[in-house]
């Protein structure tokens, strides 16, 4: 093997450092442009008369949906075709949108701007994933993966900080809004400024090396002649039409419809319910085209579909992980509201405060989980998901007392603390699913991963979060005090991660084992 640091055939050289340095910087714009819609929430409802349940639409579905869905197809192009160019590609595309959503005059516009930068943000991850696990070995994944993976809280804390300060500066500046530039207001600034620098950005993850696939782990995978190609067969595989050349089509299309139907009756009963009938199209729409490229990868790759849904253990945790997610994403989207209405601070305070609990408390986090999950992996092959639970367990105190403590820098305090706990999950939960499949699978994976973390926890913890918030203050309950209730009863779902994933432990050793010789016996050619 060549022994130049700077050559990415290097495993861990000091290209791969290089390059860990790029990606993370990638992740953080990514949660930048994603997350500052959460320091605006309270500037965007003034503006265009949205309700709690809608600013959880567009910071959770909207987003969600689009993001997990188009993952699949493009995690499929990760693993085909060259990885850094589809980063590049897919920063371009979501900083285009996040600009255009300041330009939003309407609930409707600020929506399919969401979209966009939803299928933008889709690319990302899987081929980070990917990418960083050839460039580093198999021993320090966990950690590579969870300093990666600390760009999320990087992002999010700079997007708060960055989000209140312009917002804050900007109403100073032009307490008019008819003579600011353009008539632009402060929450339409603070969209366009985050979103302009991520195309200079983009050109320079396109000069960035490939190395060869399957490097790290000594199993060579050759390089695909037609990726393209590929990626259509996935698209095509979220639609019903993937089935209709296949073996028992007419059994197969049968099921799907009827699945199809149960997703509509189901969706029309919360639409009757909540009123809310955006929510429940998206969601339902990204809950059948699931099943529509689940019941096609199993066609068409027995092999992929095995190792992920024949797997007890890979399904358990990603029942589990993305209730965690539930938790974290609700008080992400109403963290900042839940400041403004109970404790009187104003928008730059709350933007510098939750953004250096964010940004600090999550990357020291997220860090001491990879690494106490290296270590804890050596003695226990459950090393990782143990530390999962323990972070499960801790959060919902963390985040009680946050909530209710009456005094604002006790609070703050408490703030830091869920901060800092919350993160300490994800990269443990990202190299979990990464070892439980073979390297040609880990950007289906890990975009499978996304998708489950993606339409179970954010589509639906902070939609849910608001949607209570409202009810609330429908019965006369006032903002703050429904705000604080709703994010209380968020943590519930935690009691769904216990469970899930003290039976993931059963079965996790003997499955990550035997991966290999599972995976041949579909077919596999290893």
């Amino acid at each position: 093997m060549n022994k130049d640091n700077n050559n990415p055939e290097e495993v861990g050289g000091r290209y791969a450092k290089f390059a860990l340095t790029i990606l993370v910087i990638v992740y953080v714009f990514n949660f930048i442009d994603r997350q500052i819609l959460t320091i605006l929430a309270e500037e965007i409802q003034a503006d265009l008369g949205i309700s709690d349940s809608g600013i959880g639409f567009l910071y959770g579905t909207a987003f969600a949906v689009f993001y997990s869905v188009v993952g699949i197809p493009l995690g499929r192009l990760a693993d085909v075709w060259t990885r850094k160019n589809l980063i590049s590609i897919g920063l371009a595309t979501w900083s285009i949108f996040t600009v255009l959503s300041g330009t939003a005059r309407s609930f409707t516009g600020l929506a399919v701007y969401r979209f966009g930068v939803g299928v933008g943000e889709s690319s990302a991850s899987p081929s980070a994933y990917s990418l960083l696990s050839d460039y580093f070995s198999p021993k320090v994944r966990t950690t590579v993966l969870a300093i990666y993976s600390s760009g999320v809280y990087i992002g999010a804390g700079i997007g708060l900080f960055l989000g209140g300060a312009i917002v804050e500066y900007w109403n100073s500046t032009y307490p008019d809004p008819s003579l600011a530039p353009l008539g632009i207001k402060g929450w339409q600034a603070a969209f366009m400024a985050v979103g302009l620098p991520g195309l200079l950005l983009a050109l320079v993850v396109w000069q960035i090396k490939e190395p060869k696939r399957g490097l790290s782990d000594g199993i060579e995978t050759p390089i695909h002649p037609t990726p393209f190609k590929e990626m259509l067969k996935e698209m095509i595989g979220l639609t019903p039409f993937s089935l209709i050349r296949q073996e028992n089509a007419g059994r197969n299309i049968l099921i799907n419809s009827v699945i199809g139907s149960l997703i509509i009756l189901f969706c029309y009963q919360l639409i009757i319910l909540t009123g809310d009938i955006a929510q429940w199209i998206a969601f339902g729409l990204g809950c059948y085209f699931i099943t529509c490229w689940i019941q096609s990868l199993r066609l068409r790759d027995p092999a992929i579909f095995s190792v992920i849904f024949r797997s007890k253990a890979h399904l358990f945790c990603l029942l589990g992980f993305p209730f965690i997610a539930f938790v974290q994403y609700a008080h992400g989207a109403f963290g900042p509201m839940f400041y403004l209405r109970n404790h009187g601070v104003n928008i730059g305070e709350v933007g510098i405060m939750l953004g250096i609990f964010t940004a600090v408390g999550g990357l020291l986090g997220i860090v001491t989980g990879g690494l106490l999950g290296d270590r804890l992996r050596k003695t226990y092959p459950n090393g990782r998901l143990y530390i999962i639970l323990v972070v499960a367990l801790m959060i919902a105190p963390s985040s009680l007392l946050y909530i209710y403590v009456e005094n604002l820098y006790l609070s703050y305090f408490w703030n830091f603390m869920f901060s800092f706990l919350g993160p300490m999950w994800l990269g443990l939960g990202v190299s979990t699913i990464a070892d439980l499949v073979l390297p040609r699978m880990r950007a289906v994976a890990g975009a499978f991963f996304i998708l489950m973390l993606s339409m179970l926890g954010m589509a639906l913890g902070p939609y849910l979060t608001g949607e209570v918030s409202d009810f609330l203050q429908d019965q006369g309950v006032s903002e703050g005090e429904a705000i604080k209730t709703a994010l209380a009863w968020c943590t519930c779902v935690l009691v769904i991660t216990i469970g899930c994933l003290l039976t993931a432990c059963r079965y996790l050793p003997e499955e990550e084992k035997n991966k290999v010789a599972i995976a041949r016996s579909y077919g596999e050619p290893i």
